[in-house]
């Protein structure tokens, strides 16, 4: 009999697990209060349930006779995901502190302030509270909700009266009533992320990035265009913030799962913002799948049927500086519209240095005006590999000639290309 698994979540990042799963040999039935998501496309089983709805599920479980529960590439279920195992006795890579410190800002700020990791300065307002400019903040100041995530909600604010009338909208985005406000990091600042891996407790850094961001959509949050690992600032993270992150695991008890952190860099000091406490929508673990051999799918995956996570070998197989590889991933990011004509994309996939790409559009769907400013905007993300950053640059140019995205109109969609990255930077010495 083939084991069953329930996954929580639609997005598209969901559906290239729920494609994992079944080619391991699992019946996967996927929970989504919305009809016809990616994800459930790809499922042996489909409800329409909505993920808070912590009884409904926790009965189709008991009902279906399902062996476990997954969580998908969505921040806001970890919580629910968390309690429907708690109420199975299944496997759970979450505990309370976990959710606390990883699945809401003001969470995350209060044990950064415990262990001395270095935040961006922000207040937080409950919509009892008096809407002023704060005076310890000074414009321009980004305005985002506690507890979303893939930049829902989040604006840039430059003047007083954009800022108060912001505020007063984005409490509709938070299921706590919660927004934060925050000094705007802005473009003269670097941005990279980490990603850990906790296998029987142990923290391992399995890749640094660097991130390249499109600035040209006004006040919305600035997404990301392209990504490229490892980061040039591995080895300051390593030595300035890495020891205080590890106090902060032990603290919290993760014990099990994967973990994303993104910092902004400015005149190199990091400063922390938005942890991820499940797998990514920039997904590391499909460059670390491809060069490193471990596939963090498949570890969740049998986790939540087994209770192991990983192979024996791991810290082995683990090397956040790639084995002497550059990886890189390249976001499409759309204008709104409809996609009128799409070519190039097959000639792209068969190129020797592209190894998988995420398909969020096809031709004939419409970016919606409202998806401009979040990761809904992307069409494709492209992971590449090569030896050497040369040959990562070559294949970004090859990438930018070959796709065309273009609107009824015949105008392009793209809105900006991620550049070659600088060689010098990206050079390492791996003694």
């Amino acid at each position: 009999m083939n084991k069953k698994l329930i996954i929580l979540g639609g997005n598209p990042e969901t559906a290239v697990l729920v494609d994992i799963a079944n080619s391991m040999g699992i019946y996967t039935i996927v929970i989504d209060p919305v009809p016809n998501t990616p994800a459930k496309k790809r499922a042996s089983e489909t409800y329409d349930i909505d993920g808070f709805d912590i009884d409904g599920i926790v009965k189709v479980a008991k009902d279906r006779n399902v062996d476990g529960v997954l969580v998908g590439v969505a921040d806001i279920l970890v919580k629910p995901y968390r309690e429907i195992c708690e109420k199975l006795s299944f496997p759970c890579y979450a505990n309370e502190k976990t959710i606390e410190a990883f699945c809401s800002k003001d969470g995350y700020k209060k044990y950064c302030a415990k262990h001395k990791v270095q935040d961006i300065p922000g207040i937080f307002l409950t919509k009892d509270m008096e809407v002023k400019v704060p005076e310890n903040i000074k414009l321009p100041m980004m305005v985002k909700p506690v507890d979303s995530g893939g930049g829902v909600g989040m604006k840039i604010c430059r003047d007083e009266d954009d800022y108060i009338s912001t505020v007063k909208n984005v409490f509709k985005y938070s299921k706590k009533g919660v927004v934060m406000v925050e000094k705007y990091m802005d473009s003269h600042c670097d941005d990279m992320a980490v990603y850990y891996t906790f296998k029987d407790g142990i923290p391992y850094l399995s890749a640094t990035y660097d991130r390249y961001l499109t600035r040209l959509q006004g006040n919305s949050s600035p997404i990301a265009i392209g990504t490229v690992y490892p980061s040039t600032y591995t080895d300051l993270f390593i030595k300035e913030v890495h020891p205080k992150l590890c106090a902060m695991f032990k603290d919290l008890d993760v014990q099990t799962g994967v973990l994303n952190v993104q910092f902004f860099v400015e005149d190199n000091v990091f400063y922390s913002y938005d942890p991820g406490f499940r797998l990514q929508g920039e997904a590391p673990h499909i460059h670390l799948a491809h060069i490193n051999g471990f596939d963090h799918r498949k570890m969740l995956i049998n986790f939540a049927l087994t209770g192991v996570f990983g192979e024996e070998d791991f810290s082995e197989k683990n090397d956040y500086m790639l084995n002497g590889k550059i990886a890189c991933s390249i976001w499409v990011l759309l204008k709104s519209g409809k996609i009128e004509s799409i070519e190039g994309l097959e000639e792209m996939k068969a190129h020797k240095n592209v190894h998988f790409v995420v398909e969020r559009f096809k031709q004939g769907d419409t970016v919606k005006e409202e998806f401009l400013g979040t990761e809904r905007q992307v069409l494709y993300r492209i992971y590449t590999a090569g030896d050497s950053i040369f040959e990562i640059n070559q294949t970004i140019e090859y990438i930018q000639n070959i796709l065309k995205i273009t609107d009824p109109n015949g105008n392009d969609m793209v809105i900006e290309w991620l550049k070659p990255w600088n060689t010098d930077d990206y050079t390492f010495n791996y003694e």
